[in-house]
């Protein structure tokens, strides 16, 4: 009965009134449709207790399901992950699970074996009464009004409850599959907080044998340390009083010495004050001596300095006439360069006519030209006669042929 909604209306659409004659039609139809809706009610059965039992039995595995997850949720802050009570948890949400998976296979296996379960028996007494309702109110505004509003709104209304519906199926399985991917986390963090144990524990091993091997090596160690120190206090005291000794002795020489430096010392004041005094006498002397000399050379340094002036202008003369001479010597190089120049032209220019000549006499010689007119008509002869011989000579018997 509910597969009679599933034409798609659109919203806010006028319904149209119908004439009286398809009004009472309609009504007729919708009459006999309601008969037999009522007749379909008296027929099915109410419940299966089997299936009934089964679903009890998912929603109190679903509830206790949601409270391990929620203590779980709640005791994860608190404690760390590899506590006790954590690893019962995660036991119990197992154990859980696999029971809500076997009732799940049950109730599947229990619904293909009935053809109607209990829910589904609730949801077709809940369509059929629905579509009752809707086709009396139906039957009844077109019986009055002749218009079938309260069915395309009707229909609006399932359309609406069936998209609320697949929403919710549609949130039903993600949150499946976050279930699922929770447990697999689970089952990973716990390999791998087992593994860390392990590790953990291999490490203890480790670190206890480390510690074994250090307490017996810092044993020997400190052993070692106080015979070496033992000894060294030994030594040092013998070395102490070997330096004692040596210093006594030192300081025996050194009483000596004093003395020594003493005597010395006055020698050495009286003869530095004798040396004192000549040094004074010479230091007057030397004195004296040098007023005398700066007197002298300040004489010297004014005469030299009246020469130095008397050479200086000698040498701005002589430096005068230097340059006279330089350009005079460059001038005449000029003049001589200039003659060189000229005397290399002309033999050049003499080299060329030469040339020259040469070339145009050759032309004469060869070309016949000028007074050279004669040798052409004397050649010219010598080769007139040259034939006439050759001819003479074939017509003589015995002639030799040419090649």
């Amino acid at each position: 009965p509910s597969q009679l909604f599933q034409r798609e209306t659109l919203p806010h659409v006028k319904a149209e009134t119908l004439s009286p004659l398809d009004a009472v039609r309609t009504s007729a139809v919708l009459e006999d449709c309601l008969d037999q809706l009522s007749i379909l009610g008296y027929i099915m059965p109410v419940s299966y207790k089997e299936i009934s039992d089964i679903v009890k039995r998912q929603k109190a595995l679903g509830g206790r399901y949601e409270e391990l997850m929620s203590a779980r949720s709640e005791n994860r802050p608190k404690l760390p992950s590899t506590s006790v009570k954590c690893v019962e948890l995660g036991q119990q949400l197992q154990e859980v699970s696999r029971d809500l998976k076997q009732a799940n296979h049950l109730f599947s296996r229990t619904a293909k074996q009935s053809a109607m379960s209990a829910e589904n028996l609730k949801k077709v007494q809940a369509d059929r009464q629905h579509a009752s309702d809707v086709v009396a109110d139906t039957m009844q505004e077109l019986q009055i009004w002749g218009t079938f509003r309260s069915l395309l709104q009707a229909v609006e209304r399932e359309k609406a409850k069936k998209t609320s519906f697949c929403t919710v199926v549609s949130r039903e399985e993600v949150g499946r599959k976050q279930i699922k991917s929770l447990q697999k986390q689970l089952q990973d963090v716990n390999k791998e907080k087992e593994l860390e144990l392990e590790n953990r524990n291999e490490m203890i091993a480790y670190l206890k044998d480390q510690l074994q091997e250090m307490k017996a090596k810092t044993d020997m160690e400190n052993r070692y340390v106080k015979k070496d120190t033992e000894l060294q206090v030994s030594q040092t005291h013998e070395k102490c009083r070997s330096t004692e000794e040596s210093l006594l002795n030192e300081i025996e020489k050194m009483r000596i010495k004093t003395d020594q430096e003493i005597r010395v010392h006055m020698e050495i004041e009286n003869f530095l004050k004798q040396q004192q005094m000549k040094l004074e006498e010479k230091l007057e002397y030397w004195m004296d001596k040098y007023e005398k000399d700066t007197e002298s050379k300040q004489q010297q340094l004014n005469s030299l300095k009246a020469s130095k002036a008397a050479d200086l202008a000698t040498l701005q003369e002589l430096a005068k006439q230097c340059r006279l001479f330089e350009q005079v010597i460059i001038e005449d190089r000029v003049e001589k360069e200039a003659a060189r120049r000229k005397v290399e032209q002309d033999v050049l220019e003499m080299e060329s006519v030469l040339k020259l000549q040469a070339w145009w006499r050759g032309m004469m010689v060869r070309r016949f030209l000028g007074p050279y007119k004669i040798l052409k008509k004397l050649k010219e002869e010598e080769a007139a006669k040259g034939k006439e011989k050759g001819k003479k000579d074939k017509d003589k018997p015995g002639a030799k042929k040419k090649k």
